[in-house]
């Protein structure tokens, strides 16, 4: 009995795994042989995993492609979850107003354990663009400029445990980037007021990064411009700086809010039984 539920644990969180996977792919679709690469499980179980995910609308599949998709029971599961993190509603306005503001096109990042997920990307309308981020990437974190803008606000403790934990992805996939450098630019992140990336995962797409947090502390997430280099002059790139921190006090300031109203709502009942 015990044996059963273990390997009935294991294939939900495999298959949870799984669906975060075909999740990193957003819009492009995922293959077959992409998803059994990412997830280190052979071709029968990843598709016997898929099966199921499919019955539960949660996954489905382009009958011409053949790519594997998020379904229509994952976007309501999505939409009902907005209501309570909806970060991407409170900062959409301010991806706006950066793209149209610096032609450039903006990025929402958040923190998933030890790596960094772009959430969200606004377009600018700059005739030159970099795509080396793309809504549903994962870096580890400190990989990019947003990225790099998380770990940087987090404690030192935090960030080293990222570091160990990234360590061997650090030196297999970014040679550039070992985790001294990963420290190193830290130091200068916190230093300078925003996180800098100078080329150092495409050569020609530079990005300037700052981090947000809730109202207690804690780390929620980033905004980021990327550029092609020629536009990231030492002078724009503190400008682009000024204008993140002018969207991350908009969001903190909403974020501070929301929470004051909830925590409202929640005391109300209690403030109740406690007068009768």
């Amino acid at each position: 009995m015990q044996v059963t539920a273990l390997n009935g644990a294991q294939s939900v969180d495999r298959a949870l795994a799984l669906l975060s996977t075909v999740g990193r792919h957003a819009d492009r679709g995922a293959s077959l042989s992409s998803l059994v690469e990412e997830s280190g499980l052979n071709k029968p179980t990843v598709r016997r995993l898929l099966l199921a995910l499919i019955r539960g609308g949660l996954v489905e599949q382009d009958e011409e492609s053949r790519l594997y998709y998020l379904g229509e029971e994952a976007y309501v599961l999505g939409t009902l979850a907005s209501q309570r993190f909806n970060l991407l509603e409170i900062c959409r306005a301010g991806l706006s107003r950066l793209s149209e503001r610096t032609q450039d096109t903006s990025f929402l990042s958040v923190r998933r354990d030890m790596l960094s997920l772009c959430l969200y990307r606004e377009e600018g309308t700059y005739p030159i663009r970099t795509h080396a981020l793309q809504m549903g990437f994962e870096h580890p974190l400190g990989i990019g400029a947003g990225s790099l803008a998380m770990l940087a606000a987090l404690p030192d403790a935090e960030i080293e445990e990222a570091l160990a934990v990234n360590e061997t992805v650090l030196l297999e996939r970014y040679p550039s980037l070992p985790p001294e450098r990963v420290r190193a630019d830290v130091a200068l992140t916190r230093q300078r007021g925003y996180s800098l990336n100078p080329g150092l995962i495409v050569a020609n797409s530079w990005g300037v990064g700052v981090a947000f947090h809730f109202p207690d502390g804690r780390l929620a997430g980033a905004l980021s411009i990327a550029a092609i280099d020629t536009r990231m002059q030492e002078t724009r790139q503190v400008e682009l700086a000024g204008y993140l921190k002018q969207e991350v006090a908009r969001i903190e300031e909403k974020l501070a809010a929301m929470f004051s109203a909830r925590k409202s709502v929640l005391e109300k009942p209690q403030m109740r039984r406690q007068s009768r």
